[in-house]
């Protein structure tokens, strides 16, 4: 058994958990929406054909944030093709993956299951095919209470109150030649900084995405920003990252380590976005929205082009085991770790694609192993960010080189006294002994103590094993005159809660 140190201090703070850092996914991409969260006739679903047993697991989880329609569909979505009576609402073809999109389910339907479901709305608008003005027409539509055409047009449709939606995304990763409406740096800086700057003439307390690069190994990654944000930086709040991840070559040491190479990531953009606010002379910080993010076996993915023209196909539906799970524990420790400049983030997507919760037409719906890493540290992530530098023994990567065995980070809720401890041991072999200085928090107790683990890593959730992963209870970890030791076995993930008062 190796052996790990960290301190916890009320005094070495990072920043405050933003809750918009547990947001999740819905696109209209395989059955997300469609047998997804929306199933009419079946049999959990609610009057406005809501599956409920979806929405009580979306409670669970935690989400807070749900960003919509899309994802490479918004590049090539007509809004108002999914507003009004349903019966005349046109079948279109979706070009991003190949799809017959029904308009069944579209922006009130979205916006009334996000009020059920209690999340918070970031609505994506399509910079790709279409532009300024259609953006400000969805804003009007959407936004603006009554007396014009387009607000009077909604409550027409039964929506009498504006939805008052406040953060945007200006575009989905239109730096990526698959998008619809690809554009460079330079022209899609132009058409983003002209509809930021329409949309805060209607109101100044928008919250605006800028596009950033879809991952950090296309060859314009930083370089986008950069240029991107010399034309947006007076009118936007944050950039968004994307980046997903998975075992390349079955090096699985290396994808135990993909924290590192968010953080990499996160570092990188924040730097970019630094250097041009200096170079443009404003003082205000860009946030990050992290706002695509799981792990996902792309290499398993056959491409858009491998697709047959159908309505809600079965579309990368990947199934979780424990490895990914600690791997999604370990993203979320690194989140959390740039809490003062990660601002919002999803993990993609909340239903069938590549999710944590998966669904069986007119069946049930399950938890997969990443649901508990999210639910539990949604649930417990509260107050501030903790700076905790662990002296850890390391792991050798292919990919990343040396990274410590250990990635953790904690958190203070100075409300109710609590310390929670995220922790994660990334070695497959060895487990580790974890030292905790605790003394900053005098008469520190441990009242729960998680540890999602499995002798067989690749074990895996079904709608006939719903539960056959999942977090365990370790009973007797305590403090000692100020120390807390706590085991965490190989290839697990932890959840450690101190109770200050």
């Amino acid at each position: 058994m190796t052996t790990a140190r960290l301190t916890v201090d009320p005094a070495f703070r990072t920043g405050s958990v933003d809750r918009r850092l547990f947001g999740s996914f819905v696109e209209h991409m395989g059955r997300c929406v469609y047998t997804g969260i929306f199933e009419p006739g079946h049999p959990a679903a609610d009057e406005d054909g809501f599956r409920t047993d979806v929405l009580d697991l979306v409670r669970e989880l935690g989400v807070t944030t749900v960003r919509y329609p899309g994802g490479n569909f918004v590049s090539h979505h007509r809004w108002e093709d999914g507003v009004g009576p349903r019966e005349e609402r046109p079948r279109r073809l979706d070009l991003a993956w190949r799809s017959i999109e029904s308009n069944a389910f579209g922006l009130n339907e979205f916006m009334a299951w996000a009020a059920k479901a209690g999340v918070e709305p970031m609505m994506a608008l399509n910079l790709g095919t279409r532009g300024t003005a259609e953006a400000l027409d969805l804003l009007e539509y959407a936004n603006y209470p009554s007396g014009t055409t387009l607000s009077d047009l909604r409550r027409s449709h039964g929506v009498e109150q504006p939805h008052g939606i406040r953060m945007w995304c200006l575009g989905n990763e239109l730096d990526g030649p698959w998008q619809m409406g690809h554009k460079t740096a330079h022209e899609y800086g132009r058409v983003a900084a002209e509809t930021a700057r329409a949309m805060k003439r209607f109101d100044p307390t928008l919250e605006l995405v800028a596009c950033g690069s879809s991952n950090a190994y296309i060859d314009t990654f930083a370089s986008w920003e950069a240029t991107v944000l010399e034309h947006t930086y007076e009118f936007v709040d944050y950039v968004s990252l994307h980046a997903y991840y998975e075992p390349v070559d079955g090096d699985v040491d290396s994808f135990l380590a993909s924290g590192a190479e968010m953080d990499r990531m996160i570092s990188a953009i924040t730097a970019t976005a630094d250097h041009i606010g200096a170079k443009v002379r404003n003082g205000k910080k860009i946030k990050l929205s992290f706002d695509e993010w799981n792990v996902w076996r792309q290499s398993r993915f056959g491409g858009e082009a491998s697709l047959d023209w159908r309505p809600a196909p079965e579309l990368i539906e990947d199934v979780y085991d424990v490895t990914d799970a600690v791997v999604v524990g370990s993203l979320l420790v690194t989140l959390l770790r740039h809490a003062d400049r990660v601002g919002a983030a999803c993990q993609a997507q909340l239903a069938n694609v590549i999710a944590p919760i998966l669904t069986s037409p007119q069946g049930p719906a399950w938890r997969q192993t990443i649901f508990h890493p999210f639910a539990l540290t949604a649930r417990y992530a509260r107050g501030t960010v903790l700076r905790v530098e662990p002296e850890s023994p390391v792991v050798d990567t292919a990919r990343y080189g040396e990274v410590p065995a250990l990635w953790a980070t904690a958190t203070h809720d100075e409300e109710t006294g609590d310390v929670v401890l995220f922790a994660v041991n990334r070695d497959r072999t060895e487990p580790l002994r974890l030292t905790a200085d605790v003394r900053a928090f005098p008469g520190a107790r441990v009242v729960e103590h998680l540890v999602l683990h499995d002798e067989d890593t690749a074990a895996v959730n079904t709608a006939e094993q719903p539960d056959r992963v999942r977090p365990r209870r370790v009973d007797g970890t305590k403090t000692d005159d100020g120390a807390l030791t706590a085991e965490l076995p190989p290839v697990s993930w932890a959840m450690i809660r101190l109770a200050t008062r």
